[in-house]
């Protein structure tokens, strides 16, 4: 028997996702969850994606750590689980650059070492593409002035010595560092014009960090330099300030986001990283907002 995509989501509330979602176009739309937001076993969260029916994987922690910090056989053994549900991981998820800008020596040679090794895991993962970030202001310090020169030279470096390996960078906007939202991505792509540097796109984090992120600050990126996306959902609290919701129960707009993305070209991946959490626990969290993103996806034309 087939099921429409529609047909499947009008009776998922009454039938188990098991497998059905095969319909989901996504050759189309590459769409996957961060597994950590799963679970940490990879195991388990490749058969929650596959259960419904996804394909792909963003990996950060396995087993209790970065994945940067796991030997590499863990990371061919967390390939192989991944590999037996039918999931390709889309990013690897590094804590590069997510610090105050280092002085040179060990401090820089830390960071270089934590590239490589990312590299040597994504390799193993089957990807050429790392989720990295733009630094942090010291304490104390101030991102009034946008990316410091030393940190964009960094950046440079970074971009250069990636591509020597054909692997490309995805600059998290993360409230708190120097490349907060949609406004600041723009100014530093403009200013590090290295081709294989770019942005992994998180519009609630440009919301969190004051930004009406869709449509205004998506209108000052360019979409080629949009290497990745999250989504999620959230809404502002009487204090002002950002709470992580499931998606569809907060403000964000995900039908109109994706729908201005792929008018625009954008044929990356896309990350359901949800952040909200239910007392029910993170699997329950991911697999409320999960099924809330499908309907969303169920939409597009």
């Amino acid at each position: 028997m087939t099921f429409s995509r529609r047909h499947f989501l009008a009776t998922s509330a009454a039938v188990p996702f098991a497998g059905a979602l095969r319909a989901l176009p996504l050759s189309a739309i590459r769409l996957g969850v961060t597994s950590d937001e799963i679970d940490e076993d990879p195991a388990k969260a490749a058969e929650f994606l596959h259960r419904f029916g996804v394909q792909y994987a963003e990996v950060r922690n396995i087993w209790g750590k970065y994945n940067t910090a796991q030997p590499l056989d863990k990371v061919r053994e967390a390939r192989a689980q991944f590999d037996a549900q039918n999931v390709k991981v889309s990013i690897v998820d590094t804590a590069f650059f997510r610090g105050a800008i280092p002085a040179d020596g060990p401090a820089l040679d830390k960071e270089w070492t934590l590239l490589d090794n990312a590299m040597d895991r994504a390799d193993i993962f089957g990807t050429k593409l790392l989720r990295t970030f733009a630094f942090m202001p010291a304490a104390g310090g101030s991102k009034d002035g946008g990316v410091p020169e030393r940190a964009k030279a960094l950046l440079h470096d970074a971009a250069r010595r990636a591509a020597k390996r054909d692997f490309r960078l995805a600059i998290e906007n993360l409230k708190g560092s120097y490349v907060q939202t949609g406004a600041d991505s723009a100014k530093l792509l403009a200013s590090v014009n290295e081709p294989n540097l770019g942005l992994t796109w998180d519009p609630n984090n440009a919301a969190s960090a004051g930004e009406k992120s869709f449509p205004d600050g998506y209108r000052l990126l360019n979409p080629a330099r949009i290497f990745h996306v999250h989504l999620r959902d959230f809404r502002h609290k009487p204090d002002g300030t950002v709470e992580w919701t499931a998606v569809g129960a907060g403000e964000f707009d995900n039908f109109a986001q994706i729908t201005a993305l792929r008018k625009d070209g954008f044929r990356g991946s896309l990350t359901l990283e949800t952040h909200w959490r239910a007392p029910e626990g993170k699997a329950f969290s991911t697999e409320t907002s999960l099924k809330a993103l499908l309907k969303v996806i169920d939409k597009l034309s």
